[in-house]
């Protein structure tokens, strides 16, 4: 008998142990045999393993069988509130029958069905994804590359279960969790799509003087300019490259290299420092903010805008320093934008040279041509784009609180 760390308030009767054996009628295996035969085109969906993870069921490929198969395996078909659980690759995933998809048939997973109790499965649902539950069904897991538990095994399983009232309590809260996760994360899809295609109606288009989509009060032709006219652009020079065995994990003189440009920003979490010494090599290689920073060896043409910076920082090899020249005719957060499009990477594919390992001269960026409004169109642009990221930014953060909250959550109200 136990009791969880974390429980909501009015529940304080101990937990018991049961064998999943106990809890449900029936836990056996779905069909396991060839059934490529009987794929269609359209038809019946056809649950596998590849559809169950994580806890939830998820639609990402989705396999059809004909009327004949799904018929012959009526005695076998899912319905609403029964589990599955992955029984060979990413074992011990599990999910709940949601309503619809009742009358579903399934391939190669276990089931569990029939419960002989009350039971919430959405409860067990949340208690197998705990390290504890993971670790257990680990422990009965056979084979070497490709992991199996058998059906029987799951017979004997001991779950820790509260009163049936507690467990829908429980559950109910971890659903809202991942609700909200889903509803952040489908937020930050559709804010990238938007941009995405924005990105594609607001800069001209194949020649075009003008784009699709403008704020309202502009009117005047774009002009064409090269990179150079407009900024000024630096990397360290061969003989300045730092090893590796300079790098320092503390330190006053901060030091960024392309593994640190994360969706446009520089991740400062993951920089080294340097010595002053090294810093001070080369004035044009330090880093101020509203610098824009280009990988130009290995994975070409990645785009930072550098913002938030509170130490001096400098460059290793791998990356330009991008500097507007004048700021009363060019905006840098517009020009972060427009070298962040899609246009640089269609640039740089053509242009760069080397082999195995490309590369990005400084010859062939300065030819590269940008479209350019008026400075305060440009503001206008930048800003815009600027709130999208922000916006996925905002989106993505909260997954991941939610997700930290989940696992903390998981670990401490299961016994």
């Amino acid at each position: 008998m136990a009791k969880p760390t974390i429980r909501f308030k009015g529940y304080t009767e101990d937990w018991e142990q049961r064998k999943l054996g106990d809890i449900y009628g029936s836990i056996g295996n779905a069909f396991v045999g060839t059934a490529t035969p009987y794929y269609a085109e359209q038809g019946h969906f056809y649950l596998e393993s590849n559809n169950v993870k994580d806890g939830q069921i998820n639609h990402n490929s989705e396999i059809f069988i004909n009327d004949e198969f799904y018929e012959k395996q009526k005695d076998k078909w899912l319905h609403t509130g029964d589990m599955v659980m992955v029984q060979s690759g990413h074992v011990g995933h599990a999910a709940v029958i949601p309503e619809e998809l009742d009358n579903t048939a399934a391939h190669a997973l276990i089931m569990f069905r029939n419960p002989k109790e009350k039971i919430e499965p959405y409860f067990l649902n949340y208690e197998y994804q705990t390290d504890k539950a993971k670790k257990k069904i680990e422990n009965i897991t056979t084979g070497n590359t490709i992991k199996h538990i058998l059906a029987s095994d799951m017979q004997e399983f001991v779950v820790d279960v509260p009163k049936y009232k507690e467990q829908k309590v429980i559950a109910g809260y971890f659903c809202n969790i991942d609700h909200l996760i889903t509803l952040h994360h489908r937020k930050c899809e559709e804010t990238k799509i938007l941009k995405k295609y924005m990105l594609q109606k607001m800069f001209p288009q194949d020649g075009q003087k003008v784009p699709e989509i403008r704020f309202k009060g502009y009117t005047e032709d774009w002009e064409q300019r090269k990179l150079s006219e407009l900024a000024t652009m630096h990397a360290r020079i061969g003989w300045q490259n730092l090893r590796t065995s300079e790098f320092l994990d503390a330190g006053d003189y901060m030091l960024i290299t392309g593994t640190d440009f994360e969706d446009g920003k520089v991740n400062y979490s993951t920089c080294h420092y340097v010595e002053k010494e090294r810093y001070d090599q080369d004035k044009n290689i330090q880093i101020k903010n509203g610098n824009i920073l280009i990988t130009k060896d290995g994975t070409l043409g990645k785009v930072a805008y550098v913002e938030g910076l509170s130490l001096p920082a400098t460059l290793n090899a791998g990356v330009f320093n991008v500097e507007v020249k004048d700021e009363n005719e060019t905006d840098s957060k517009y020009l972060f934008q427009f070298l962040k499009a899609p246009f640089l990477m269609d640039y740089v594919s053509k242009k760069a040279t080397g082999g195995t390992i490309k590369h990005l001269n400084q010859n062939i960026l300065v030819d590269f041509p940008i479209a350019t409004p008026s400075k305060a169109e440009q503001v206008r642009i930048g800003e815009y784009f600027s709130n999208l990221d922000n916006l996925i930014t905002l989106h993505q953060r909260k997954c991941e609180e939610l997700k930290n909250i989940k696992k903390f959550m998981l670990q401490n109200m299961f016994v």
